[in-house]
């Protein structure tokens, strides 16, 4: 197991429709997403919890892209991964801010 940290920064997004959401399942090559309202208004914490190790980089390029689209400031995130590709990572964030946000970007 991996445990990764990243913090992103950009605009502010909007309010909350929900307290958390959590999207996914972990499993073989699954994983799941928890959003909620974060600590740090000017920026974004993820925290990945990974059975792959050695795949930092990745997971960095993933979230910052994913960070471009989206404004995730004020938002932490919380994953759990069990072999994830990166388009199942980008697809179970992109559904995780859009459940808890209730917008599409």
């Amino acid at each position: 197991m991996e445990h990764l940290v990243f913090e992103l920064e950009r605009t502010p997004g909007p309010a909350p429709r929900r307290a958390a959401v959590v999207v996914g399942v972990v499993a073989s090559g699954n994983l799941e997403v928890l959003v909620e309202a974060g600590p740090f208004p000017d920026r974004c914490r993820a925290e990945i919890q990974t059975s792959a190790t050695g795949f930092g980089d990745i997971w960095g390029a993933v979230l910052a892209d994913f960070a471009a689209r989206h404004p995730v400031a004020g938002l932490s995130l919380a994953v759990n991964d069990g072999g994830a590709t990166p388009a199942v990572v980008a697809l179970r964030l992109g559904q995780a801010f859009e459940e808890y946000t209730g917008r599409n970007p």
